[in-house]
């Protein structure tokens, strides 16, 4: 499901425009990308819980050579189902 395929889904679930859905699904992607850049959590009751991973520097290896690589520190987007949502997926 693409980004539109979801906007479509919750004009015909909501009977909003479909534009509206999209800015509506727009701007919720942008809050929960603001709060994650802040270094915060977005909790969403029944689905999930979007936040930070943090990753140290460490060594790697080039595939392609063999040869030992630096690689630097980074964060990363990370989402843990809720229990609710499992259960629906089992």
């Amino acid at each position: 499901m693409t980004k539109n395929d979801l906007a479509d889904q919750v004009a015909e679930r909501t009977g909003l425009a479909a534009s509206q859905a999209r800015q509506a699904l727009e701007a919720a992607i942008d809050a929960v990308a603001d709060e994650l850049e802040r270094g915060g959590e977005v909790s969403l009751a029944g689905f999930g819980k979007f936040s930070v991973s943090h990753r140290s520097a460490r060594q790697g290896r080039n595939p392609a050579t063999g040869a030992t690589i630096q690689i630097a520190a980074s964060k990363a987007a990370k989402f843990s189902a809720a229990s609710a949502l499992k259960s629906r997926l089992n």
